[in-house]
């Protein structure tokens, strides 16, 4: 007998939690599930007790919310797909980073293993996504690199941009003008955290390129970078 499908419900969730523990160890909550979701937060309590007894998370109410090994199998199947959309939507058919996300969002859903395996090939296996988000593999390992959040670095401090997160189209655009993509290599000028601003210049082979580029704290906070 064949494995139902699952629920877009079900494949939405799990994805959100553990997407949530991904970058950052502090969990999600049930507010911050509804506002990614854009559904009511009157919602997700049951949706969260539907899915616990069905077997893919521990979750009591007011209690933290983790996936057990099943719905965190699910949620890498999901993870794995969206980023695999995102990469073949950008390689070759060109799309800006900053348009793959609610196209993924969509044919996460629909796309067969055999198709998602084809464009994973076609594509060369690649380890990340266009935003620097690795890509899991088909037997489900996920080779996250380390990195910290650029605002995190001291004046005179070089970094590698690792990662850039998804969650605004508006921040990725405004990025990609600056040229804050991944793999590019930046120097921290200076830090005012009391104007909530930091200053970087970019490096090409080890020298200043361009003139010095001032970054608000929220787009510093979405970069994640690995010290060059």
């Amino acid at each position: 007998m064949s494995t139902p499908a699952l629920s877009t419900m079900t494949e939405d969730y799990l994805k959100v939690i553990w997407k949530a523990h991904e970058w950052s160890d502090r969990g999600i909550t049930t507010n911050e599930i509804a506002a990614e979701l854009g559904v009511a937060a009157s919602s997700v309590s049951g949706n969260l007790g539907k899915l616990a007894r069905e077997g893919y998370l521990d979750y009591e109410p007011y209690g933290p919310i983790r996936l057990n090994p099943r719905g965190e199998a699910v949620a890498v199947g999901m993870v794995r797909r969206h980023r695999i959309i995102e990469t073949y939507l950008v390689e070759m058919h060109g799309y800006g980073w900053d348009e793959v996300h609610a196209e993924a969002e969509v044919l996460e859903h629909a796309i067969s293993d055999r198709l998602l395996n084809l464009w994973d090939d076609a594509l060369g296996n690649p380890l990340q996504d266009p935003h620097g988000d690795p890509i899991p593999r088909r037997d489900g390992t996920v080779l996250r690199p380390d990195g910290r959040r650029l605002h995190a670095l001291a004046p005179g401090e070089t970094a590698s941009v690792l990662r850039v997160s998804d969650h605004d189209p508006d921040l990725l655009r405004y990025l990609a003008d600056l040229g804050v993509v991944v793999g590019t290599n930046w120097r921290v000028v200076a830090k005012r955290d009391f104007a909530g601003s930091m200053t970087v210049v970019r490096l090409t082979e080890g020298a200043e390129t361009g003139p010095a580029t001032d970054l608000a704290t929220v787009a510093a906070n979405s970069i994640w970078v690995s010290l060059a």
